[in-house]
Parts: C-alpha cells; sequence; structure tokens
C-alpha cells in the first residue's frame, strides 16, 4: 500500500492528511477545499474512490449522506475507515449501506487541530467493524508507530466514555463561555485550565458541539446528570447560615 485518499479536508482532515503524508501518497476530496496543503493532492471524488483505503473526515451530520452517495462506486477491495466523535451512529450507518465487500474500520483520533501538537501524549480508538481485507494490523501498528496510543474497544464501548468524557468537556467549554468567562488579573492556575477548555473546545464550530451531543445515545443522559449536580450543589450553597 502507497497511497491513502481523505474524503473531508476541514480541520481534521488536514490534521490526518499532514500524519499520513509523511507515509503515503495523500489524494483528497472536499467540496470547498483549497489546495493549501504540502503533501496532499486535491482530486475530484471519482478519482478519489479508485483508492483501495479510504478515511471518511466529513461532519457528522453529513456522514450518511456521503456513505450513501459513495457505496455503489467504490472500487472492490476497498477498506473504508471514519474518524467520527462517535462510534454507534457511523459504524451502524456504514454497516447497512456499503456493500459486504468493502472492509469497515472505525476509528476516533482523541485529537484534533488545537491538541495534536500537546506534549500529553495522543490517543485513538479504533475497532475492526467488518476486517474483510485484514486491514485493522496494519493500521493499528502504523498509528502506534506515530506514537498514538491504540485503543481497541466496540462503539458502545466508546459512546458510553465519550458522553462522559469529551461529551462533558465541549458541554462545559460551551456554558463558561457563554457565561462570560475571560481572563483576569488575578487568575489561578486552576482557573487558567478551564480557559484552556475553553478555548480548545471554542475553536471547534458549533456544528460539530451540535453533533457531537446529538449523535451520541449517551450524552443527553449525563447532561440530565450534570444539571442535577449543579441543582444539588446549588441548594447547599442557599442553605448556608
Amino acid at each position: 500500500m502507497n497511497s491513502v485518499g481523505i474524503i473531508g479536508f476541514g480541520r481534521f482532515g488536514k490534521v490526518l492528511g499532514q500524519i499520513l503524508s509523511d507515509d503515503f501518497k495523500v489524494s483528497a476530496y472536499d467540496i470547498s477545499a483549497s489546495d493549501d496543503q504540502i503533501g496532499v493532492e486535491l482530486v475530484d471524488l471519482p478519482t478519489l474512490l479508485r483508492e483501495k483505503t479510504i478515511f471518511i473526515a466529513v461532519p457528522i451530520r453529513n456522514f450518511k449522506a456521503l456513505i450513501k452517495e459513495v457505496a455503489d462506486k467504490l472500487e472492490p477491495g476497498t477498506t473504508v475507515l471514519d474518524v467520527c466523535s462517535v462510534k454507534v451512529y457511523p459504524v451502524t450507518v456504514m454497516s447497512e449501506h456499503l456493500p459486504e465487500q468493502i472492509g469497515i474500520i472505525a476509528t476516533h483520533p482523541l485529537f484534533g487541530p488545537d491538541s495534536v501538537n500537546k506534549p500529553n501524549g495522543l490517543k485513538m480508538m479504533m475497532h475492526p467493524t467488518r476486517d474483510v481485507h485484514q486491514q485493522f494490523d496494519f493500521w493499528k501498528k502504523y498509528f502506534t508507530s506515530k506514537a498514538i496510543q491504540v485503543l481497541e474497544m466496540t462503539p458502545e464501548q466508546h459512546d458510553r466514555l465519550a458522553a462522559r468524557t469529551q461529551g462533558i468537556t465541549h458541554f462545559i467549554g460551551r456554558v463558561l463561555r457563554d457565561a462570560g468567562v475571560e481572563p483576569t488579573e488575578i487568575d489561578t492556575l486552576g482557573f487558567r485550565d478551564l480557559l484552556d477548555v475553553i478555548e480548545q473546545t471554542c475553536n471547534d464550530s458549533w456544528e460539530l458541539f451540535i453533533d457531537l451531543q446529538n449523535f451520541n445515545p449517551y450524552t443527553m443522559d449525563m447532561i440530565q446528570k450534570l444539571e442535577t449536580a449543579i441543582s444539588a450543589t446549588r441548594s447547599k450553597i442557599l442553605k448556608r447560615g
């Protein structure tokens, strides 16, 4: 294998392209992308669909339409890897709409444009959903070789955990920004950490935030628990004195 394709060349698609272009010829397709990344060639969709390994990096809300559009146009022997931030939904869509001879590997890189260069170690969830072409071990070893810790788990396990980690982080970040939380002259280290959460989460699009909440079946339960905890804590404060 010496080439790969990426459908969706937005903020994360470009991060993925940067990683892959060190070792592969990378082509990308996006309806609005500009050719501004060294090592990646922008092509039209029919050309990209000739690739045998295709990463799907479109917004979650556009995922189903894209999969249905390309399902009967993929070459035999192709393996599709999605990078959606939720997993039950895209795995269900791919399993239902992609032909049985198309391989499916579910992934969620647990980093993005604002965190890929942070020195805390990178992680990536992976699952061999339909590994008919035995590509899972190759990609697991590849990403491990790029100093990315690969975590194997089912889509259901991922979404349950993600609702309590990524989901709550993005939710808190948006709430803090909308509450007007800003730097001050007396910032503590803990408060600066909160500012970092705001910066990291709110740099992503509002559409991504909404999709993280709406397409993960476990996030509403997380939000309800958070609201209950806020109410309980507020009640304790009101009982003082």
